[in-house]
């Protein structure tokens, strides 16, 4: 019987690219860099998730993906920043956990899960400190979950097994059976789980294919479902 949720929070439980939006759009406001249209964010988008593999596959630090995105960004779309990507990264993640917004269902469900007492529910995300304390707070996740690891604190980042193994040193052995890591990403998530040799269940609305030869236990469209896997499990 599952136990224990290993919950992913950007784009999982909360909707990562509306913060996105509203955080790259501020600080373009704030640091006078013209204008950004939802089209320059598509293109930030895509490089930035080329940067979180890098750090995924460990080519990379994660000071080096906070500054070196927006630096990449910026020369491809030729703007002059000024030297100010360290600044402005900074700003970005305390804008990202400024207006946390739901993926649908998400809060009803943690929150009747919490309420029911069936599994002990965590929280365990490759985001900043300063932007996922933020997330959680003003989101209320934080009231809601048993904990809450973020690699920045924990020192390695999802999936490294290293970040597994201090969740572990926290919360308790279990069964592999009894513990299921619930995500939207492949590389991150589902392939932490495979270190970690726990059940994997991927968030996927969108319908990609799984074309990164992980193992996925259960696929979801809508994080409802998880109430039949823990029926079934």
């Amino acid at each position: 019987m599952i136990k224990v949720i290993l919950w992913d929070v950007d784009g999982t439980l909360l909707d990562f690219e509306k913060a996105e939006y509203a955080a790259l759009k501020k600080c373009f406001e704030l640091y006078n860099l013209g204008p950004c249209t939802d089209e320059m964010i598509e293109r930030y988008i895509v490089i930035n998730k080329g940067w979180w593999e890098k750090l995924e596959r460990g080519e990379v630090t994660k000071q080096q993906v906070l500054v070196g995105r927006f630096k990449e960004f910026f020369a491809a779309e030729g703007i002059e920043s000024g030297g100010c990507e360290e600044a402005l990264n900074e700003e970005y993640q305390v804008q990202l956990g400024l207006n946390p917004v739901f993926c649908d269902g998400a809060r009803e469900l943690v929150s009747a899960l919490k309420e029911s007492g069936r599994v002990k529910q965590y929280g365990v995300t490759n985001g900043t400190k300063v932007a996922q304390d933020g997330k959680l707070k003003q989101s209320g996740l934080i009231d809601l979950f048993d904990d809450v690891f973020i690699s920045e604190v924990v020192g390695v980042e999802k999936p490294g097994i290293g970040f597994f193994d201090h969740v572990w040193s926290v919360i308790g052995c279990f069964a592999p059976e009894e513990v299921l890591i619930v995500g939207d990403s492949l590389t991150s998530d589902m392939q932490g789980g495979n270190n970690a040799g726990i059940l994997c269940c991927w968030y996927n609305p969108k319908g990609l294919a799984n074309n990164k030869g992980v193992r996925v236990d259960y696929e979801i469209s809508h994080l409802s479902q998880i109430k039949e896997i823990l029926k079934e499990a």
